[in-house]
């Protein structure tokens, strides 16, 4: 009697779980299943699914997109934002869609729990795309404070601002913030020339369903770093190993995503190989909207 009590206690957990986390699959089941993980914390996949899931699915791809338990459409208060539980919504979606290998495309700090997920559990991961993503958080926070000395050179409100910023605790959810935000002031997040293509793409978002749902828990960032102690991480040697254990990986960033130095971008070229990374001119950080066209190219040429 216990065993069974244990056994409806446990499947009614598992079924509790899948009903907090929004997800949606597009294309046939049969095609190669792709996982967007979307950026954050404080994130939604809202952006991704309203201009590019559908598109992609029609290239040949069966395209799941999902909301983090805690953020955007998957309202959870108490949800604790930590690496465990992402990776336990990752798993979910494995079970809900019925699939046991996955091509994982992350997008920015996506990027952190996609790598962290395919070193964990690397037979289920057919591949591993970082868009946008990031990798070596300290060094896109350094990259930033140091740009942001020479474009406000001549303000010295701004110039305070940033050594206020140095001094804050660089494991904490208020130095990620401010860096975030004077990156913001700097357009580090535009595409610098918008294509006729890329406006129409923002324009049909934000006339949509999808932008009157792009939900963001402001709360988020810091119960990551109250709950997760591992934090601002490098994962150079991560992505190594994913390497040697022989999990493809390959790379799509835009040649104007601010964040970036360009030393990190070539030593990221460096680990995944030439061939597996592309730099796409005119292009930010959302590179699925301001380059979709050669966003779909890449993808398409590497998953299949």
């Amino acid at each position: 009697m216990k065993f069974f009590t244990a056994f409806l206690f446990s499947i009614f957990s598992i079924f509790c779980q899948a009903q907090t986390i929004y997800s949606k699959a597009y294309g046939n089941s049969q095609n190669p299943p792709v996982i967007f993980i979307h950026g954050g914390p404080s994130g939604n996949a809202t952006l991704f699914e309203g201009t590019t899931a559908s598109k992609l699915a029609e290239k040949g791809f069966y395209v799941i997109v999902y909301d983090r338990r805690g953020e955007g459409r998957s309202k959870d208060e108490n949800a604790t934002m930590t690496f465990k539980e992402s990776f336990a919504d990752l798993n979910q979606l494995y079970i809900k869609y019925k699939i046991k290998k996955a091509h994982i495309i992350a997008h920015s700090f996506g990027g952190i729990i996609g790598t962290l997920f395919t070193r964990q559990f690397p037979k289920k991961v057919s591949s591993l795309t970082l868009a946008g993503a990031l990798f070596t958080q300290q060094e896109t926070y350094d990259h930033i404070l140091k740009e942001a000395k020479i474009y406000f050179k001549n303000d010295p409100a701004q110039l305070k601002e940033i050594s206020e910023i140095e001094r804050l605790d660089k494991n904490t959810a208020a130095y990620r913030k401010r860096c975030y935000e004077i990156a913001g002031k700097m357009n580090f997040f535009k595409m610098p020339s918008p294509t006729p293509e890329s406006e129409n793409l923002r324009e049909e978002y934000e006339a949509g369903e999808f932008y009157k749902n792009n939900i963001r828990n402001p709360d988020s960032p810091a119960k990551f770093y109250q709950n997760e102690p591992l934090n601002n991480l490098d994962n150079t040697a991560v992505l190594k190993e994913i390497k040697r254990k022989g999990v493809p990986i390959f790379c799509i960033y835009g040649k104007n995503d601010g964040i970036f130095s360009e030393k990190q971008l070539n030593d990221l070229k460096n680990i995944v190989g030439k061939g597996n990374f592309k730099l796409i001119d005119n292009c930010s950080h959302y590179l699925f909207v301001d380059q979709q066209d050669e966003f779909f190219k890449f993808i398409k040429l590497t998953l299949k």
